[in-house]
């Protein structure tokens, strides 16, 4: 995100989003877009059961959104979704995800897309990764594409995380070769994403300092939560406030230290994080929504089967209906009775949470929140 996409096509909209959460005027086109484009994954995540629940709860992965059916949706949607997120399980599982994001520019127009992967399948990340770079390269587009191994622990700590025997070793082969595709396209940003739980809580110091030595120029991490998409409800995986609020000032000092060495994109994207892991400590503290939530009105995430979401955290619970049953009508589903009542329980604050998509678009249409981004972004430059 630069300064002018933020005046041009992000900041504009805050005004419709704050009338659409007064109920004001009907719902706009949201900024951001997630697409769990399938369940699937690979992982055996402590932090995450859709592994264990998905293959006997939820419908056959073979009913997930084909291509024709989301190019439908994501047409009905239209232009311009500023931020297309992908998501999962593995994203990468699906062989199809190049047409996916293809998709995605033709009727979304995004300026950033951006996926997470457990890099599991070094072969298929990598391939798919060229493969979008490419797509947009033949376009004559130099959108920002962002791929986010994810890292939890260093060597035996992370598998023992994540599950898989041999994890961290597929893990670096991907970092290198990601960082290979890094030296051959401009627009390809490499990051290193961790979740911060009760299972590496005490090894965060070393986390970070390895990522820094890696020479990556994103690095984030988040708060395991508990949510409806990861079937961990009751779980005990979240760190305390008070733990959260001290490994965050300690993670913000070395986010200082190191950010006037970082590319334009990853200052101001560090000095958004430096906003967010503050609300985040207080959030999970106060467990209060301490600044309006806008979620089913600024973003919104999209299923592999088809259900809107105001994001993953309410889920399956709070649905805002279905697109498949709506014959493919986003707009019908946006506007509707059901979506409606599930904006009322957000706005009467019936929830809280520190989700990390969500709470930057909160940041962008919090005025004070905002100042002290622009401020973080001013003092790094």
């Amino acid at each position: 995100m630069n300064g002018k996409d933020f005046l041009t096509h992000i900041y504009p909209k805050t005004l419709g989003f704050k009338l659409a959460y007064h109920r004001l005027i009907q719902p706009i086109r949201p900024i951001t877009l997630t697409f769990s484009v399938t369940n699937r994954c690979q992982s055996k995540c402590k932090t995450c059961s859709i592994w264990r629940i998905y293959p006997q709860k939820m419908q056959d992965p073979k009913n997930e959104l084909k291509l024709y059916e989301i190019e439908k949706i994501f047409k009905s949607l239209g232009s311009k979704v500023y931020f297309f997120n992908l998501s999962g399980g593995e994203p990468f599982l699906r062989p199809d995800l190049p047409d996916i994001v293809e998709a995605a520019v033709n009727y979304l127009k995004p300026a950033i897309i951006h996926s997470p992967t457990n890099a599991i399948a070094t072969r298929k990340v990598v391939d798919g990764t060229r493969k979008i770079l490419e797509m947009l390269k033949k376009k004559g587009l130099k959108t920002p594409v962002t791929i986010k191994p994810s890292l939890d622990g260093i060597g035996k700590m992370h598998d023992e995380i994540r599950g898989v025997p041999g994890n961290w070793e597929k893990l670096m082969d991907t970092i290198t070769e990601l960082k290979k595709i890094e030296q051959e396209f401009d627009n390809f940003h490499l990051e290193i994403g961790t979740v911060v739980s009760n299972f590496n809580k005490d090894n965060l110091d070393e986390i970070e300092d390895f990522v820094h030595n890696l020479g990556v120029q994103s690095y984030r991490n988040e708060i395991a939560e508990q949510r409806e998409e990861f079937f961990n409800i009751g779980d005990p995986i979240t760190p305390t406030g008070e733990e959260y609020a001290e490994l965050m000032h300690a993670f913000a000092g070395k986010i200082r230290k190191n950010i006037g060495e970082k590319k334009r994109l990853a200052r101001i994207t560090e000095s958004l994080r430096l906003v967010y892991y503050e609300l985040a400590a207080k959030i999970v503290m106060e467990n209060r929504q301490v600044i309006p939530c806008y979620a089913g009105i600024s973003n919104v995430h999209l299923t592999p089967h088809a259900e809107l979401w105001p994001c993953c955290v309410l889920g399956y619970a709070k649905s805002l209906g279905n697109v498949r049953d709506a014959k493919y009508d986003f707009w019908k589903v946006w506007r509707g009775e059901q979506a409606t009542s599930v904006r009322e329980y957000i706005k009467v604050k019936s929830c809280a949470c520190p989700l990390a998509n969500q709470s930057y678009s909160n940041i962008i249409c919090d005025s004070r929140s905002l100042i002290h981004v622009v401020r973080n972004v001013l003092s790094y430059r």
